[in-house]
């Protein structure tokens, strides 16, 4: 196992272009409906200026066209190999979020805040509209896959950004999907083509999403964990946005998909629309965080 090297947030920004286990009763029911009732703590935000990117600075563009070129079949197969070998790291979930702390990612176009106010600023905004408690800590978790930029990554296009398939012909609702010209997939005749390596329907449970943050913190957790499947849908799936918004691969789904689409749809508002500049306070808010901590995952996890 190797320790974690220590980065300065200066570093970090420098090299970026842009951008059950535990418990098998605790928590896999899912009994409490509120979870699908929309949100309310975002009815009086403006919704307009969020997801941007045509006029995102000229970074957030950089690190999207490097992800899209960079995303292969070749790359996710091997870094789902490396995945498999050894934990990178032991640490239980609070101590992740204080290490993520000296992140930022620039592939959002929206704010940038160390990582710690996000998912505290998530967890709250979910608390406040009486959400269920496994779906408070899921906004207090979602983007601890992060720790990736720690783990031997190329890059913040390896960790962060929007998600999509590989496999098949890339999505035209993926984010700036010109850029995707120059992947090497794109002139595969297999990897192009509409189903690629997956059959018609086969579940999005079936086919490869691009390796970062999301399926790598899924991967972490569903093993550790006593999270429900509709929790570990809104990690895994929280950034693939060309699905749960704009609506492709529909072709892919299945219709177990669909109610999980329900879920990502549902955590959506929370982690996109509670950013803000108003600053939480970690230490204040962790008494009552540290103890859904402890319900939900052990007190030490395999990164």
């Amino acid at each position: 196992m190797h320790p974690i090297r220590d980065y300065d947030a200066h570093n970090l920004e420098a090299t970026s272009d842009a951008v059950d286990l535990v418990n098998q009763l605790k928590g896999r029911t899912v009994d409490d409906e509120s979870w699908q009732e929309n949100s309310q703590f975002d009815a009086d935000t403006d919704k307009a200026g969020f997801r941007q990117y045509e006029d995102a600075c000229n970074r957030v563009k950089s690190f999207y066209k490097e992800q899209h070129e960079k995303q292969t079949m070749e790359f996710n197969l091997n870094a789902r190999v490396k995945f498999r070998k050894n934990a990178r790291a032991r640490m239980g979930i609070w101590d992740a979020m204080l290490k993520l702390n000296t992140l930022i990612d620039h592939s959002d176009p929206d704010i940038d805040l160390p990582q710690i106010e996000h998912l505290l600023q998530t967890a709250e905004a979910i608390r406040k509209d009486g959400k269920p408690e496994w779906m408070q800590v899921v906004g207090l978790v979602h983007d601890l896959g992060k720790l990736l930029h720690f783990f031997g990554s190329e890059g913040q296009w390896d960790v962060v950004g929007d998600t999509f398939v590989v496999g098949c012909a890339f999505s035209d609702k993926s984010i700036y999907p010109h850029t995707f010209a120059n992947n090497p997939d794109s002139q595969d005749p297999i990897y192009s083509s509409e189903y690629g390596i997956y059959k018609p329907h086969c579940g999005l449970e079936n086919v490869m999403l691009s390796w970062g943050h999301d399926e790598y913190l899924y991967h972490v957790l569903k093993n550790q964990s006593s999270l429900p499947e509709e929790g570990l849908a809104m990690i895994r799936y929280h950034s693939f946005y060309p699905w749960h918004r704009e609506g492709a691969y529909g072709h892919l789904c299945n219709a177990g998909d669909e109610k999980l689409l329900a879920a990502v749809q549902s955590f959506n508002p929370y982690d996109l629309y509670s950013k803000s500049e108003e600053t939480v306070d970690p230490e204040v808010l962790r008494p009552y965080y540290q103890g859904l901590i402890d319900k939900f995952f052990p007190e030490v996890i395999e990164w």
